[in-house]
């Protein structure tokens, strides 16, 4: 804007003093201050708001003055509600210095001028960005060499000063700004990620009208749909990025919003890029998914598994471990195919959290069936005796804690996934075993509750495995004839015997150790697990008493 567009609004009660020449200056933002020197906080093109409060003696008005005019200000506005009349001296500076000066109206505080001036700029930069925007647009559409959502959003940060950054479903960062803190707060990083992502896809699942406004902290966020046209949401809502910005969208203009809008287009654009990129491992994941489940020879398998290889595992031999995952996508109603949903989720659900970038999953190959995606994750070739080949690899646990936050609100009330791991195995022989293991696997993820759930091969050798499948009229019997005397008594004298028989079975019946733990004299827990054997019938020196108790409180 113009600073003659200044003397045009009425309502911001300003007066010219001096300076008429100088009106088609641009003015580029606007700061208020009563510094004597606010040459540090001034970086050219700046309307100055003062109250005076500097000026001490006539003196200082051109040493002011001379301050303003070398970082390039756009002009003066000097209040007159707290000194009265803008003073001789301070005209007589300016008018040296070819400084525009104007006086504020004691009715006209400095915060309404501030508002105007900042909105008209941010509009004017709104609409010098969209045709930077537009301009991009048309580079992207027609090859790669757009240079990706960084480019926009490096766009949004410079013409407009939004910090902003794309996230996938899980919380993932894929481009821009790091969320929630600077990037070496890895930890807030993803945990902010993670509730934002969360955030997002409850918004979308309950309807709210986009974007999605969160506080975080004490600050603000509001959330862009990246979204393709698909017609029902729960297909493609798991898989979408959004665009998070650092600000309050709630009072922006149409045409802002407008702006922000397109960019979620021009990013989708990179979106499908990704997909598309994704096609050759897929296949090759399908046809290896194909060859294993119809019983092909091991030496066939072997075959595409060593033209795979390289795609999958470049640098690192031909001859890797491969693990394989299950992941299976329920809707209530059955309504909805949850195959593609479980692909590009297993994608996802696959990338090392730390990794960034549209896609650094260039080593996963899944396919789908049915509702149900199975993907072969290659890990470097290991020796069987090799000491950290067990702890080698994918670990479900470790998948769950990435992804559960944010996919749990997504998937709301109708829906599950559910997952399943595999051990490594080292050969073609291997691969129908292990993706039984991870299917079975996933059917005791499957009988957990809650909307997200996941299981790993180490399981399948525990009582864990058992647990599940037990009836539940089965479990409910069982564990109120052992516990529900003990949770009476803690209920009526507070005597917390629960935890004392769950900390006396951690400490495999170690008097010192669960004393110890539970910061009591061996003589009360003595106490305390008395009363434990009086109440229930059971004695806790037995090997199956002590099984039947672990076994109840694992089922509750």
């Amino acid at each position: 804007m113009r600073l003659r567009a200044l003397l045009d609004t009425d309502s911001l009660g300003l007066r010219l003093l001096g300076g008429e020449d100088e009106l088609d200056r641009t003015v580029r933002g606007v700061m208020t201050t009563d510094l004597r020197d606010p040459s540090r906080y001034l970086s050219g093109g700046e309307l100055v708001l003062s109250g005076l409060a500097w000026r001490r003696e006539p003196e200082d008005s051109e040493k002011f003055v001379r301050i303003l005019t070398t970082a390039g200000v756009a002009g003066l506005a000097a209040g007159t509600a707290e000194l009265g009349p803008v003073p001789e001296d301070l005209i007589a500076a300016c008018a040296r210095h070819r400084l525009p000066l104007f006086s504020v109206a004691e009715s006209v505080s400095f915060a309404t001028v501030t508002e105007y001036v900042v909105r008209q700029v941010s509009g004017e930069r709104a609409g010098d960005l969209a045709a930077v925007v537009d301009r991009h647009r048309r580079l992207m559409t027609s090859g790669p060499a757009g240079g990706g959502p960084e480019v926009v959003l490096d766009l949004l940060g410079s013409d407009l000063d939004l910090r902003a950054w794309v996230l996938s479903p899980t919380g993932r960062r894929i481009a821009g700004a790091t969320p929630g803190g600077e990037a070496g707060d890895a930890g807030d990083a993803a945990a902010a990620g993670a509730r934002l992502a969360g955030e997002h896809l409850a918004a979308a699942r309950s309807g709210r009208r986009a974007p999605h406004r969160v506080l975080l902290g004490n600050t603000t966020y509001s959330l862009f749909p990246i979204r393709s046209g698909s017609r029902d949401l729960r297909e493609t809502l798991l898989s979408d990025w959004l665009l998070a910005v650092e600000a309050d969208a709630g009072d922006w203009p149409a045409e802002r919003l407008d702006l922000l809008h397109g960019v979620t287009q021009l990013i989708a654009v990179e979106r499908d890029r990704r997909d598309a990129a994704r096609t050759v491992r897929r296949r090759l994941a399908q046809e290896v998914l194909e060859l294993v489940q119809t019983g092909a020879a091991p030496a066939e398998i072997a075959a595409r598994l060593r033209v795979a290889a390289p795609v999958l595992l470049p640098g690192l031999g031909t001859a890797p471990h491969w693990q394989v995952v299950v992941a299976r996508v329920e809707w209530d109603g059955g309504d909805l195919p949850g195959g593609p949903v479980a692909q590009s989720l297993l994608e996802e659900v696959l990338v090392d959290p730390g990794a960034a970038g549209p896609d650094p999953a260039d080593r996963i190959a899944v396919a789908h069936t049915g509702d149900e995606a199975v993907a072969l994750v290659p890990l470097p070739a290991l020796h069987d005796d090799d000491s950290d080949a067990k702890a080698a690899g994918l670990h479900a646990d470790a998948l769950l804690a990435a992804v559960q936050e944010p996919l749990s609100r997504g998937l709301a009330d109708d829906g599950r996934l559910t997952l399943g791991v595999s051990a490594a195995v080292h050969s073609a022989e291997g691969l129908r075993g292990a993706l039984e293991e991870a299917r079975h696997a996933r059917r005791v993820a499957a009988a957990r509750p809650g909307p997200v759930c996941a299981a790993g091969h180490e399981e399948l050798a525990s009582h864990v495995l058992l647990l599940p499948f037990v009836p539940d009229d089965v479990r409910r019997a069982f564990t109120a004839r052992l516990l529900d005397p003990l949770r009476d008594y803690d209920r009526r004298h507070r005597a917390e015997l629960i935890p004392t028989l769950e900390a006396f079975l951690d400490s495999d019946g170690s008097w010192t150790r669960c004393a110890g733990r539970l910061h009591l004299h061996v003589n009360t827990l003595r106490y305390r697990v008395g009363r434990i054997e009086q109440l229930t019938g059971r004695d806790l020196s037995r090997l199956e008493d002590k099984l039947d108790f672990f076994l109840a409180l694992r089922m509750t």
